[in-house]
């Protein structure tokens, strides 16, 4: 019951007509931003952190979640029509969809993505109303040992599983590490690695390195590599569904969803896996006409069900990220940082010491759901009339706003400096094929992992046997040494 009464009051938070307002130009931004091919989530909040330092953080932070949520919808709409996945998370549902499309069932297979994300995202945001509160009030109880144990384990499984190679992974872990140490100690007090730059006493500003390795990266990466692309199109018919297809979608989604939420609360490396492991299961059970239509005519439960497990899976990975403040993905480590721009520690304390913040940040979930089947359904037209746009100009557009945005924080031109150099940085890493989301995750968590590293030694009187002592310490660091080992003891006997 008590739930239920924080969750009203998250909603008259969340249902004033200005934090509507947000959540409705979020939600619309999230879309265009998944319709866009290479423009991810990420991307878009990582170039708009800079907002907050000029609007609410409860307004900013249902601002964000729109367009994480939002450009999961859109996602879809490109893989479908184009076969051209706008994120990594759409790759699946353009296995299934370009081929329903081209078979002139597009209307069908957009249908069926849109309602599927709805029907996902309320049963997982239900799930993050009930479990987030009880997670958030075992997390109380842990001691700075099992804290640093369960960073270490952040780290390691951001690290080591998203990315073609753990190593890379871990490389870019130790760059985000290093940043993080930039800047004044926080127990003596000294200034470290500034180089004499007073600019750097405060540290480097997550902003600039979100921006620098996201938007500005990506903007640079497409200039300079991919050149200009031409791309096909296939015919969009009406937007509805059949009696049969409503059969087939139906328990898909719900298979779907079974499958993405339990994906959002581990480190797992994001949607690529239930969206992949969704599609498996539907190809399984498919039976006569219906599995003769996949890879051929386009069956409409792989599009179903890996949207529903896309969009549960991001959903419930808000679940950590409140709880423990941990990030599972590139988006959430941004957000994670959007809430440091508050002085705001998402953790266990965060839903005492920010309790209507949190409450109208999940209300805005539902708000936000159900904006979304509006946005998606009668206006497919339009957002696939955003796919017009010249690349040329879509992303000198993403740099100037880049660039003042990260000016427009502190009036410096250090900054500016700094933010092209991680730009730069940013390009050689994916360049390179090295994840950048271990950066950022690094740069934030590394710190605080810092801080309870310390504090577990000073608990333990200097030894380190105090992380062995421990039950739950113990069991955390267990799991990181499996993270990364079994991954190689599978592929050799594979």
């Amino acid at each position: 019951m008590d739930v239920l009464n924080q969750l009203m009051q998250g909603f008259a938070t969340a249902g004033t007509p200005i934090n509507l307002l947000w959540a409705f130009v979020g939600c619309a931004l999230g879309t265009a931003v998944g319709v866009l091919p290479g423009i991810g989530p990420a991307t878009a909040v990582a170039m708009l952190l800079p907002i907050t330092s000029q609007v609410d953080a409860t307004a900013s932070m249902i601002f964000f979640a729109g367009i994480y949520y939002g450009a999961m919808y859109g996602g879809s709409t490109t893989s479908i029509l184009l076969n051209t996945p706008g994120e990594t998370a759409s790759m699946v549902t353009a296995m299934e969809g370009n081929k329903m499309a081209k078979s002139g069932r597009a209307g069908a297979a957009l249908a069926t993505a849109a309602i599927g994300s709805f029907v996902a995202g309320t049963i997982a945001t239900i799930m993050v109303t009930l479990f987030a509160p009880v997670v958030a009030q075992y997390a109380v109880r842990l001691g700075p040992p099992e804290y640093f144990c369960l960073m270490l384990l952040a780290l390691t499984t951001v690290s080591a599983v998203l990315g073609q190679s753990t190593l890379r992974g871990l490389a870019a872990l130790f760059v985000g590490l290093a940043i993080g140490l930039i800047g004044m100690d926080q127990i003596t007090g000294q200034a470290r690695y500034t180089g004499g730059v007073p600019e750097l006493l405060d540290g480097v500003e997550i902003v600039l390195v979100a921006v620098g390795l996201f938007a500005v990266a990506e903007a640079l990466h497409a200039v300079l590599f991919e050149g200009a692309s031409t791309e096909s199109q296939n015919k969009l018919s009406r937007v509805r569904m059949t009696g049969a297809d409503w059969r087939r979608s139906i328990p898909a989604w719900l298979r779907g969803t079974a499958i993405g939420a339990p994906f959002g609360c581990i480190p797992a490396g994001g949607t690529e896996i239930p969206t992949f492991l969704s599609y498996a299961v539907e190809k399984k059970l498919a039976r006569g006409e219906n599995l003769a239509e996949f890879g051929k005519q386009g069956a409409i439960e792989g599009v179903a069900g890996p949207e529903a497990a896309n969009n549960a899976t991001v959903t419930t990975a808000l679940i950590p990220l409140l709880t423990l403040g941990i990030p599972v993905s590139n988006t959430t480590a941004i957000l994670l940082g959007a809430f440091q721009n508050y002085g705001i520690q998402p953790g266990p304390q965060l839903f005492t010491s920010s309790a209507s913040l949190v409450w109208a940040l999940i209300a805005s979930l539902y708000i936000g759901n159900v904006m979304l089947l509006v946005l998606n359904l009668p206006l497919v037209g339009l957002w696939v009339k955003l796919l017009k746009v010249p690349k040329a100009q879509l992303y000198a557009g993403i740099l100037i706003f880049a660039t003042v945005g990260a000016y427009g924080m502190r009036q410096s031109a250090f900054d500016l400096v700094l933010l092209y150099a991680i730009g730069v940085l940013g390009l050689v890493m994916r360049r390179f094929d090295f994840p950048t989301a271990p950066v950022v995750v690094g740069m934030i968590l590394g710190p605080l992992a810092e801080a309870q590293l310390r504090n577990a030694l000073s608990i333990g009187e200097g030894k380190w046997t105090v992380f062995l002592e421990r039950p739950m310490s113990l069991g955390l660091l267990g799991v990181v040494l499996a993270v990364l080992v079994l991954p190689r003891l599978y592929k050799k006997r594979g």
